[in-house]
């Protein structure tokens, strides 16, 4: 089961005068991603590098920022996917000391500063949701809304015409078994429509 966090956590590490801030935090797109590297950038305008890494679906990324090819985004992108992470941004911002890391140095920083982070991070499940559509009888509309509060679905929209036609989502692995649910208690006068 995949897993994003329930907020922003910081670690910071020196290593040979160096000092690399670690981040990792929710995040569900690359556009929000790069609007929160550049409010890092204003934030600390001493910096040398902020490298990055996104695990949000087709939206992923791994920026080294001026760093070596692949010691930075791209090993700080593994440690996510390692830690069955998505929907989550992590950024690196270094400050120079001074003393060349080297290939190997760089990417146990920047691993290790995104990993730091982590520990203390909390994990939340990711819930996949699903959404469905009826059409109903009247006289089922409240056995409807009863099954949905129970099996913890949302109810997105309403309309009543010649029927009661309803729109929501609710957790994908719930959904099979309030389907089942409503076709039983329905007596079968429940039509599932696309949603």
């Amino acid at each position: 089961m995949p897993y994003s966090l329930a907020h922003a956590v910081h670690s910071e590490l020196i290593i040979k005068k160096s000092r690399f801030i670690g981040c990792v935090e929710p995040c569900s797109d690359r556009a929000t991603a790069q609007a929160q590297v550049e409010a890092l950038w204003a934030q600390h305008e001493g910096a040398v590098h902020i490298c990055w890494a996104l695990l949000a679906g087709g939206q992923s990324a791994a920026v080294d920022d001026g760093e070596p090819s692949g010691t930075a985004g791209r090993p700080m992108l593994e440690v996510l996917r390692h830690q069955d992470l998505e929907g989550v941004l992590a950024t690196v911002v270094r400050y120079w000391g001074g003393t060349k890391l080297g290939a190997g140095g760089l990417v146990r920083a920047y691993t290790d500063a995104v990993a730091q982070a982590l520990l203390k991070a909390e994990k939340v499940p990711l819930l996949r949701l699903q959404t469905l559509r009826c059409t109903l009888p009247y006289a089922f509309e409240g056995l409807l809304r009863r099954e949905l509060e129970a099996a913890g679905a949302q109810l997105q929209e309403v309309q009543h015409g010649s029927q009661v036609e309803a729109l929501f989502s609710l957790p994908e692995t719930a959904a099979t078994a309030l389907v089942a649910r409503l076709n039983e208690s329905g007596q079968g006068r429940i039509a599932w429509l696309k949603a």
